[in-house]
């Protein structure tokens, strides 16, 4: 038996996505904007129940660089505000699609369409809450929200906001939901709606995203963790290599986009682990590494099998030397969760070798993985990166939040 307060909530969306499938990109786009002065009016109460959830994960020794993921401020509020007025200035993708003849005189036309009800299960950050639900609207779903304890008292004034700024604008009452229970028998029974939820959409770590893989009834659009790998080959430029790894690592750690494990060319580790050694420490970045590793940096510590298998999410970064670029290949072969991966080379034969050979959803060139991303690739905000390879891969925006369906005209053909 399902929850009743989750088969109401069901009911809302399911009645707000038959109105909201066929909203003007006018009116999606005035709700966004209305949503986006919202945030700037209530940022005293935003702030308010944040600081109430930074205090609590603080106490309970959450993990900095998750903490720091939490946190809102000013300028924080005022960019996620001001990605509202990005999403608005994208096209809409709904009603897209081609047109032809067949032989017999029917006429096919293939349009884009919403995909319904979206359920989206994310952990400890608060602004998933907004671009979630902007992706949503402007794409024409519905979203029911589920977001992590720790971000709870922010994500309910978040969401109310929002939510009442999309109402006040002329969109459906339900179009945007959060689910405040933290009971986990909310979301099994959530990602087991199949009458009124279309797609699961999970966010968040190895551990929230097997679950749901696991255990849901509706279908899934995986988003996964981040093992990301640099390689620097023994042909790269230092000079580039350097800030690459250091932003890659140090910018936010704590999300999925940012570098775990750093592979360098044995021919070159005597020379370049010192260096980058050097600069990591100013970071405060803790090196785990391989044998050969710990004997180049004597304060580096040595890596456990778990190094290469699970995101740190921290200042940490695993290290090891291989010989060349097919022992970087092999290595990413068998760690990877096919999210990022980058090559830092001078040498164009073993840069194409790495984008035709890695199988992830973005391969770089000399380029920080922290690209892989909505904005970066200027999709506007994203509701997640996809590792699958069915129904989307990558940063997921606006056009991979709708499907297809064929309109077929005729004249009486039967044959």
């Amino acid at each position: 038996m399902f929850f009743p307060e989750l088969i109401e909530i069901g009911n809302k969306a399911k009645q707000a996505a038959r109105q909201l499938a066929f909203t003007s990109t006018e009116a999606k786009n005035k709700a966004l904007i209305f949503m986006a002065e919202a945030l700037l009016k209530n940022e005293e109460e935003i702030l308010r129940a944040n600081s109430l959830d930074v205090k609590a994960a603080e106490d309970t020794g959450l993990k900095k660089s998750l903490v720091n993921r939490l946190k809102l401020s000013s300028a924080s509020i005022a960019q996620i505000s001001q990605s509202l007025h990005e999403v608005v200035a994208l096209r809409d993708p709904v009603g897209e699609g081609e047109v032809w003849t067949r032989p017999n005189g029917l006429r096919i036309q293939q349009t884009r369409v919403p995909l319904g009800v979206v359920a989206m299960i994310y952990e400890a950050r608060p602004n998933v809450t907004v671009d979630a639900a902007a992706l949503c609207l402007k794409s024409g779903n519905v979203v029911i929200l589920r977001g992590g304890s720790e971000a709870l008292e922010s994500n309910k004034v978040l969401a109310r906001v929002i939510a009442e700024a999309a109402e006040a604008s002329g969109l459906p009452s339900g179009s945007i939901q959060l689910i405040t229970e933290t009971n986990r028998e909310w979301v099994q029974q959530l990602i087991r709606l199949n009458n009124y939820v279309d797609v699961v959409i999970p966010r968040g770590g190895a551990g929230l995203i097997q679950t749901v893989v696991t255990n849901a009834t509706v279908p899934v659009i995986e988003t996964g963790t981040g093992m990301c790998h640099a390689f620097v080959d023994q042909d790269a430029d230092f000079e580039k290599a350097v800030p690459v790894i250091i932003n890659a690592k140090t910018q936010n750690p704590g999300v999925c986009n940012a570098l775990e494990t750093m592979l360098v060319d044995e021919g070159i580790a005597e020379d370049f682990l010192p260096l980058i050694g050097e600069e990591l420490q100013k970071k405060q970045v803790e090196i785990k590494g391989c044998s050969r590793t710990c004997e180049i940096l004597s304060y580096a510590s040595p890596a456990s099998e778990e190094d290469w298998v699970e995101e740190h999410l921290d200042l940490i970064l695993s290290v090891k030397v291989v010989p060349g670029l097919n022992g970087a290949l092999d290595h990413i072969y068998r760690y990877s969760t096919k999210h990022s991966e980058t090559i830092i080379t001078e040498n164009y034969s073993k840069a194409q070798r790495f984008l035709k050979e890695i199988d992830a959803a973005a391969v770089y060139v000399n380029a920080s993985t922290r690209f892989t991303d909505g904005g970066r690739f200027g999709f506007g905000a994203e509701i997640g990166i996809s590792t699958q390879k069915l129904h989307a891969r990558g940063p997921m925006g606006l056009r991979e939040l709708t499907t297809i369906k064929y309109m077929v005209y005729g004249d009486g053909q039967i044959v």
